[in-house]
């Protein structure tokens, strides 16, 4: 059985189609991500996999209880940490998450609580106002508040958009050490570095479509290649390796792409022909951050 298990998925806001035909399968105990620019759907998916939206067709289950028709149980399997800064402001820190699990029907959850705030740093401020806070902190508790009631399935909609290093530090070695110990982790980000240090497998959406879905390592190796960067000192890329320009990031530096180390003789030699003289070289692995802007540039 999936964690989650979305089926075909259509949302439209009147004449916004916000996601046409989305479905996905996200296995108990993976670390998946779900990738794609502004406007994209991810927030929209979310909504309805949380229950905030409803869809117009399709299904959603979390641990196979539906969304709509199981609310409750499907509710009870789910954590989310949303985008907003949503918080009460007449509470303390350990008032609001003690409010969070009786939403569940907790009680004498102290002992976990107090688990929670020591994981994200929150110890010292258990018995401050939330108003009082800053937004990183605020931040933290939207966390602590999706985990009050230990779900399987925990999903975060940009958890560390505009925080700091130490709370992003934090954060993820406590969602990778739940994660370990058997929960599922659906993350949104637009840091694309911690989407490919964490997550096992990437689905990117672009205009509410499914436009790639493999694990990160598969995603990197097939559709990225490798890049040759170049500094030339002396004369200009020759059009015979055009074709292959990714960047060119100043008047004297060209970002080749190749797919395998045998393309890069070939290509000093067109250089030589040239007449370039090569000031610095390097070889590197392309990284998620290509993949996703190489799959969001084509079929425009």
């Amino acid at each position: 059985m999936a964690a989650i298990q979305i089926t075909n998925v259509e949302k439209r806001y009147q004449s916004l189609q916000a996601l046409g035909g989305v479905s996905l399968s996200i296995e108990e105990g993976e670390f998946f991500g779900l990738l794609g620019p502004n406007g994209a759907g991810k927030t929209t998916l979310i909504s309805i996999i949380s229950g905030l939206n409803r869809a117009d067709s399709g299904s959603v289950k979390i641990q196979g209880h539906d969304v709509v028709t199981d609310y409750r149980a499907a509710r009870r399997n789910l954590g989310v940490v949303p985008q907003e800064l949503v918080f009460d402001p007449f509470f303390t820190v350990r008032e609001t998450l003690r409010m969070q699990s009786g939403y569940y029907g907790l009680k004498n959850n102290d002992k976990w609580i107090d688990e929670v705030m020591g994981h994200l740093d929150l110890t010292n401020k258990a018995d401050t106002n939330m108003r009082a806070l800053s937004g990183g902190m605020k931040r933290r508790v939207l966390v602590a508040q999706a985990l009050v009631h230990k779900p399987p399935v925990i999903v975060l909609d940009e958890p560390t958009a505009g925080v700091d290093v130490e709370l992003r530090q934090t954060l993820w070695k406590f969602i990778a050490s739940l994660n370990k110990e058997g929960h599922t982790v659906v993350l949104t980000t637009h840091y694309l570095e911690e989407a490919q240090a964490l997550c096992n497998r990437i689905a990117m959406l672009k205009f509410g479509k499914v436009v790639a879905l493999d694990s990160t390592s598969a995603l990197i190796k097939r559709i990225a290649g490798s890049q040759l960067v170049l500094r030339l000192s002396q004369g200009v890329l020759p059009d015979s390796l055009k074709d292959l320009l990714m960047h060119h990031t100043s008047t004297n530096e060209y970002v080749l792409r190749v797919n395998d180390y045998a393309e890069v003789e070939p290509i000093l030699a067109a250089l030589r022909t040239a007449g370039c003289t090569i000031e610095d070289m390097q070889l590197k692995q392309a990284d998620l951050e290509d993949v996703f802007l190489q799959i969001m540039d084509g079929g425009k």
